[in-house]
């Protein structure tokens, strides 16, 4: 299966009729060309040439109308178009009075719009739908003062990827031209211009060609009228989007969401849960995954997984390498998903959902040498929720090899029992400290005394933690095909799951635990009712590591990069810029914090910097005295003193900054105009280009190749604050930092040994400058609910449950400070954030998932 965040390669275009109406409507070649008689090139015809177009196709973004008149068109007396029979019936079709009511006149007018919806996205790419209330203005009685409506609103959302429809107004269906006076093509135009303000679009008139002529008498009745003699037009328009947002260089206050939380118009305001599942490589995650997905059960033999692979090497293998994504939405108890006749792709999804929720499913690899993808899923997506999954099978053994994605040092012939690696997951859930819940597959298999033990291992470690375990029984197997949540299960979850978590006010206070089978539907009710029911965290700040006011270089919104695509530009998005490439490159994430909209001007990096050698970062082997040394952040009282010595910031590199501009967002493939805090999407950007100031071709070739730098995973998308601007301070990029870790174990790490870190999106191979031990300012015995509370500090309190001497709590009251120097590449860290630091290798039953979670506290320039 596709990404999540996979387009199409060639979005559709739109193409005039007028080019293949050359070839329909040339005359005879004698009267092509008076001058030569040459037989003109497609290419040389010109619009008087041709005589008419191509019968209106089916389906496309191309439309032809007669007119677009609201009031019945008048009948005329002679019409030099009207010569096939054809024609003529068209006309005497048209001729017919339409009724005069105001009422009349408002649905033809809502028919129209409907259909030039229709058609706008036709040109979409995967035909998306568009969401929200189609709104159409109220005609006055005077069409007069239709003009008053033709000012555009609001995009409609789901239009923002329209490449656009073609009218041909005053054109039968089957390409001949008939024409419209001037009078009636005005107040056509007029009508298509309302019709497209409505919809947030604009029009732009292409060609105009007289056709023919008309005799028509001002009033039929009266036996002398006077005859009129008129000129007969038909009018090509372009209807394309207007996303030109206008963006602010500096934010306004009201854009930070810690001031203002309203979304704004054209966002997805759709609670979304988003979930990772881990566990190992047979714990049968994605096959789960793909019943819940899809809402069937699976047939013994993989189906269900196979509807989630996304590589040719896991169909072969049946072992999942990479993360896969699912979504699924939830409304009271009903469960929208592919079972659903009318959900066909995850925007139906959206729509469904609407009013409920979303829950954005990830699913990661088990195997200890894809470990990465795990750390990715954890770590770098800040799952709200992880569901580890243990298989109640008899217990199997996971080979490794020097394949190892750890390093080289995994050992040829090694074998890892399953339960050990699940074990490791679950260890490495409890140190991070995210909301667990616990499934257990394969119910189906299981045999009672592995079984028993496996509860008793996995209830022994989630008590000492201080979490409570709650075992859920469900109401029984589901059928083939479901849809709604069992009434049971739902009152289940709420009573011992849901109550629990309110009353103790922490989602860590509970870890449900649920016996399940994807072949005969045990525990999927459960599932669903915990997906649909497990509390969202609140809307994330950029205050929520540390104070704004100890750090003055937040941005107003910051979007952590996963991954980078090409995507060429539709019509209405290369009318943003003068940039001359037709496409541009999609980032795929998540927004930590903040909004963001189309056409917001953003940085992204950190790059290389123009005058940076690429090995710049890495380190001598003998590094120079201080080498050690740690800048605090500017918010230091050392600051001052520390920036002496440090003239270069790392806000001065020029380049490792790009300014960029956002043309398009879409929120789990829905597009939108705004992405709100939390959301995880993808956002396509155009980079600004350079001042070409020189003649000099050779250089304005080197300009345009630098002009769009590659964009590499673990970077952010961020749009600096009014403070920022003001006082010309960029995001602040890292050659190191500094964490804090509360595991006496960390001591295990030696001077200048090489370690892989994880910091959000980043994962990076880092050395070890100092280890310094201090007295910790945090007291493990104190509720972990404080606000103040240290939230790495619930491995201590598992710890001081055993008796211990006065030495023993001096150890577990004490603080590690570790100083950490990255080797490649600078990288923005935000201060507070989540650091977890591997070494490399497999090491005895942990899969090398045995790791050190802290926190930053400090970064280096």
């Amino acid at each position: 299966m596709a990404s999540v965040f996979t387009f199409p390669h060639e979005p559709p275009r739109v193409s005039s009729p007028w080019r293949s109406g050359q070839d329909a409507g040339k005359r005879p070649s004698s009267e092509r060309c008076v001058s030569t008689g040459a037989i003109a090139d497609a290419e040389q015809t010109s619009d008087s040439e041709v005589e008419r177009l191509e019968a209106e196709p089916q389906d496309g973004p191309i439309e032809y109308k007669l007119h677009l008149l609201l009031r019945p068109r008048r009948t005329y007396k002679e019409m030099s178009t009207a010569l096939s029979s054809t024609t003529c019936r068209v006309n005497r079709k048209q001729s017919v009075p339409l009724a005069s009511s105001n009422h009349s006149r408002q649905n033809r007018l809502h028919h129209l719009t409907t259909q030039l919806l229709w058609r706008l996205k036709q040109s979409s790419p995967d035909h998306a739908t568009a969401r929200g209330d189609l709104v159409i203005p109220k005609l006055p009685e005077d069409n007069a003062e239709l003009a008053i409506l033709q000012e555009p609103g609001q995009l409609l959302p789901g239009l923002e990827e329209s490449n656009g429809a073609l009218y041909e107004i005053g054109v039968a269906d089957d390409g001949t031209f008939v024409g419209l006076t001037k009078e009636e093509m005005d107040e056509s135009m007029m009508t298509l211009k309302v019709m497209a303000a409505s919809l947030g679009c604009r029009v732009e008139v292409q060609r105009m060609k007289a056709v023919g002529t008309c005799d028509w008498l001002e009033d039929p009745d009266k036996p002398h009228s006077q005859l009129h003699h008129e000129d007969l037009w038909v009018a090509e328009a372009l209807i394309v989007p207007i996303l030109d947002v206008q963006s602010k260089a500096i934010p306004d206050d009201d854009d930070n969401p810690a001031v203002n939380g309203a979304p704004r118009r054209g966002a997805s305001t759709t609670e979304q849960l988003r979930v990772s599942l881990i566990g190992p490589t047979t714990s049968g995650k994605t096959t789960l995954l793909g019943t819940l997905a899809n809402g069937t059960l699976d047939d013994g033999r993989g189906r269900s997984r196979s509807y989630l692979l996304r590589h040719r090497h896991e169909v072969a293998s049946g072992r999942t390498s990479s993360i896969a994504q699912e979504l699924i939405g939830y409304e009271g108890q009903n469960i929208f998903n592919y079972t659903c006749m009318d959900i066909k792709a995850w925007p139906d999804i959206h729509d469904r959902a609407q009013d409920g929720r979303l829950v954005f499913l990830l699913d990661t690899a088990g195997h200890p040498r894809y470990q990465r993808t795990t750390l990715r899923a954890l770590v770098g997506w800040a799952p709200h929720w992880t569901l580890l999954c243990i298989a109640a099978s008899e217990e199997n053994t996971i080979p490794t090899s020097t394949h190892s994605m750890t390093g080289a040092d995994g050992v040829l012939g090694i074998s890892i029992a399953e339960m050990d690696l699940a074990m490791a997951h679950l260890d490495l859930c409890l140190k991070l400290e995210i909301p667990l819940a616990i499934l257990i597959t394969k119910i189906e298999k299981a045999q009672r005394a592995v079984l028993k033990e496996k509860l008793n291992y996995i209830l022994t470690k989630v008590k000492a933690t201080g979490r409570i375990p709650k075992l859920l029984t469900g109401s029984g197997p589901l059928k083939a095909e479901f849809s709604e949540v069992p009434e049971q299960d739902q009152v289940k979850v709420q009573t011992e799951v849901i109550d629990v978590i309110a009353h103790a006010g922490t989602p860590l206070a509970v870890v449900p635990i649920v016996l399940t089978s994807a072949i005969t539907g045990t525990g999927i009710g459960l599932t669903h009712a915990l997906l649909g029911s497990l509390p969202v965290p609140p809307t994330p700040t950029a205050q929520d590591f540390v104070p704004l006011a100890l750090n003055p270089e937040q941005p107003v919104a910051l979007f952590h990069i996963d991954e980078v695509f090409e995507l060429a530009r539709s019509r209405a998005q290369s009318t943003l810029d003068q940039a001359s490439s037709e496409s541009a490159p999609v980032v795929t994430g998540y927004l930590r914090f903040g909004r963001l909209s189309i056409g917001d001007k953003v940085v992204i990096g950190p790059f290389p910097g123009d005058d940076e050698d690429a090995g710049a970062l890495i380190p001598n082997d003998h590094p120079s005295p201080g080498y050690g040394l740690s800048i605090p952040h500017p918010s230091s009282a050392e600051y001052a003193r520390l920036s002496a010595r440090n003239a270069l910031s790392a806000s001065k590199i020029e380049g490792e900054w790009r300014n960029a501009s956002i043309v398009n967002i879409r929120e789990l493939r829905l597009p939108v105009q705004s992405i709100e805090a939390g959301q995880a999407g993808s956002i396509q950007v155009v980079f600004d280009e350079f001042d070409e100031g020189s003649s000099d071709s050779e250089e304005l070739i080197e300009k345009q190749s630098n002009l769009a730098p590659r964009i590499r995973k673990g970077q952010v998308l961020a749009m600096p604050s009014r403070h920022m601007i003001e006082t010309g301070l960029t995001l602040q990029a890292s050659t190191g930092f500094k964490a804090s870790f509360v595991a006496s174990e960390i001591q295990s790490l030696t001077i200048g040994s090489l370690v892989n870190a994880y910091i959000g999106m980043v994962r990076a191979a880092v050395r070890v400058i100092g280890i310094t031990r201090q007295r910790s300012q945090f007291d493990p015995r104190r509720v972990a609910s404080e606000d103040n509370d240290d939230i790495f500090n619930m491995s201590d309190h598992f710890e001081l449950q055993r008796t211990k001497s006065e030495a023993d709590l001096d150890i577990y009251n004490t603080e590690y400070h570790v100083t950490l120097e990255l080797l490649s590449n600078r990288e923005w860290i935000e201060l507070g954030s989540r650091v977890v630091l591997l070494e490399g290798g497999i090491k005895d039953k942990s899969g090398g998932l045995d790791g050190f979670v802290g926190k930053v506290i400090e970064v280096a320039e």
